[in-house]
């Protein structure tokens, strides 16, 4: 209820030439009775029989391209088998704003607890069913993404899209094993990868060395001079296949380029397919900072294909299982939940992590506010980064052991203690090596980029969903949680 399905229908259908068909009005045709005043008369009960007859006749043989469905109606079981036969778009509506728009209107609407609580109930279920995942934000965006959705008429099966919104744009996500082979985008695509994916998944147009130290203006300058070489105009994309680096440097690079071309992110690294590749952020590394250089650049598709990541050593794949647990810290709630199982990273995991960081940038794409959060961990992890001179440790594993010093710095014994263990669990490191100076990594943290004013702000953990960002740390504070790391 709420979500605005009626209206982005009839928006959808009207771009397709056609028109839609609500089921709840054809309910009320066919029952010669508002849906409010059947419930009050008959009952919950005998509604959902009627919706349910009526429904499968409509998924059975649509009498437009176009259906919406009321939100009730996916709880039956043949309703859910009826649905399998065709793409089914999911308009994810927040509690407050369903609320903000059904709430004492609707007969299961009367009751705010309760509308809460039925919003929670079949969110999973609505999840699990759904092709794409719109957010419902905006009464237009089916519409604006009628496209992303109808390609998934091509796209390998098991293949979910997402529509990412921000500021400066939108664009899709497609994630499922295959979703490499999209062509999602128009114009020539100019590939940039490494040399360890592109010996495993190219060709690629440029290979670059593989490895974070290698993420530099120098990498960048061969990267932009390779692109002008094969003569890229601005109708054409960048594709970056790869990990956390190569997308970094590869959506610099057509950030920059005449001023900014396209880029499709094809991430190959769990890092990547969790959380790098999307939001658009960009950069290199200077000797004095992590992404000291760089620009905020959304992709025009991001295309994650978990099969890929079959081919990942195992210390690689594990590195990014630090990044799924900074995202459950963020999320909280179901997702933290699965997490704290230790779950493999799957299609349905990748979504999960992909959607709570695009609701986090569609919010607040520049770091100014709600953003700060995927910081977490990472102000600590850079400056390990940083003072260790980008070899000794991957990212994840450098960014798992900001989370450790975060969660001290948040004085949550407890919570360190479950997130020091999932860590384990992987194989990852949770002391600093011996050899680190720790007094490097203070002295890389007071260079943090993100600090304003002279001062460097903390993200802090309440509890799994509850952040606070900005914080300031005490100077002994901050020395004490490095000491604990360092054993």
């Amino acid at each position: 209820m709420g979500a605005g399905k009626t209206s982005a229908a009839r928006a959808a259908a009207a771009e397709m030439g056609g028109r839609p068909l609500d089921t709840d009005r054809l309910i009320e045709e066919r029952l010669g009775s508002s849906i409010e005043d059947w419930f009050a008369s008959h009952g919950e009960r005998a509604f959902r029989e009627t919706e349910e007859q009526i429904v499968l006749e409509v998924l059975d043989d649509p009498p437009a391209a176009v259906v919406s469905l009321g939100g009730g109606a996916i709880a039956s079981e043949r309703v859910q088998e009826a649905l399998a036969r065709h793409t089914v778009v999911l308009l994810d509506v927040d509690a407050d704003t369903a609320w903000q728009r059904a709430g004492g209107r609707r007969p299961l609407a009367r009751d705010r607890r309760r509308f809460d609580e039925l919003l929670a109930e079949r969110s999973p279920l609505y999840e699990r069913l759904a092709d794409a995942i719109l957010p419902a934000s905006r009464r237009d965006t089916l519409r604006h993404a009628l496209a992303a959705v109808r390609a998934l008429d091509a796209a390998p099966a098991r293949t979910k899209l997402l529509w990412a919104e921000s500021a400066s744009g939108a664009y899709p996500v497609y994630v499922g094993d295959g979703a490499r082979a999209l062509a999602p985008v128009a114009g020539r695509g100019f590939t940039v990868s490494d040399e360890n994916v592109a010996a495993l998944h190219g060709p690629a147009d440029h290979v670059i060395a593989a490895g974070e130290q290698h993420k530099t203006l120098a990498t960048a300058e061969r990267v932009l001079r390779a692109m002008a070489a094969a003569g890229l105009e601005h109708g054409d994309h960048v594709i970056a296949l790869g990990g956390g680096v190569v997308g970094d440097v590869a959506g610099f690079c057509a950030a920059v380029y005449q001023r900014g071309i396209g880029v499709v992110q094809v991430p190959t690294t769990v890092v990547a397919q969790v959380d790098a590749a999307y939001g658009g952020k960009t950069g290199v590394d200077l000797p004095e900072g992590k992404n000291y250089a760089g620009a905020y650049h959304q992709p025009c598709a991001v295309l994650a294909d978990p099969s890929l990541l079959a081919t990942l050593p195992e210390a690689e794949h594990a590195a990014g299982w630090a990044e799924v647990v900074k995202t459950a810290l963020i999320a909280g709630g179901a997702l933290w939940r699965r997490v704290g199982q230790s779950t493999e990273v799957d299609r349905d995991l990748v979504v999960s992590c992909a959607r709570a960081k695009l609701a986090v940038v569609a919010e607040d794409e520049r770091d100014v506010g709600r953003r700060q959060t995927l910081n977490l961990g990472h102000t600590v992890g850079h400056a390990i980064e940083t003072a260790t001179s980008y070899a000794r440790y991957r990212h994840g594993e450098a960014v798992g052991l900001g989370l450790l010093a975060a969660l001290s710095l948040s004085n949550q014994p407890g919570l360190r203690a479950d997130v020091e263990a999932l860590l384990a669990a992987r194989r990852l490191p949770t002391r600093l090596d011996p050899a680190v100076d720790l007094e490097a990594v203070r002295a890389a943290i007071e260079r943090d980029k993100k600090r304003r004013g002279g001062r460097v702000g903390f993200v802090l953990v309440e509890a799994p969903g509850a952040l606070q960002t900005g914080v300031p740390v005490p100077e002994d504070e901050l020395r004490a949680a490095l000491e604990e790391l360092g054993g």
